[in-house]
């Protein structure tokens, strides 16, 4: 096992764990700000008009992207273990 293939393993890693919570992060990114604009706008200060929101949004994208998620895991599990005879060689 040499530096390269631990650097190039990390790097995999990162990359998939980015795009996996991309669609997340995202989406409760972009309905906190619009709950945010519509706060500031109206002066209402109330805490639980941005998370239900965010949590149902959070969910809806979750049901939509799951079957991507975990896809992706699964084909990155699966090559991290196909690699494991040439890392060990």
């Amino acid at each position: 096992m040499t530096d390269s293939s631990i650097i190039d393993i990390a790097m995999q890693t990162m990359i998939v764990a980015l795009k996996l919570s991309a669609p997340i992060l995202v989406t409760a990114l972009v309905i906190g700000f619009t709950i945010s604009l519509f706060q500031a706008m109206t002066q209402i200060q109330e805490f639980t008009l941005a998370f239900v929101p965010k949590v149902i949004g959070i969910g809806i994208a979750l049901i939509v992207s799951g079957n991507w998620m975990l896809h992706t895991m699964i084909d990155f599990t699966i090559d991290l273990f196909a690699r494991i005879p040439s890392l060990l060689g």
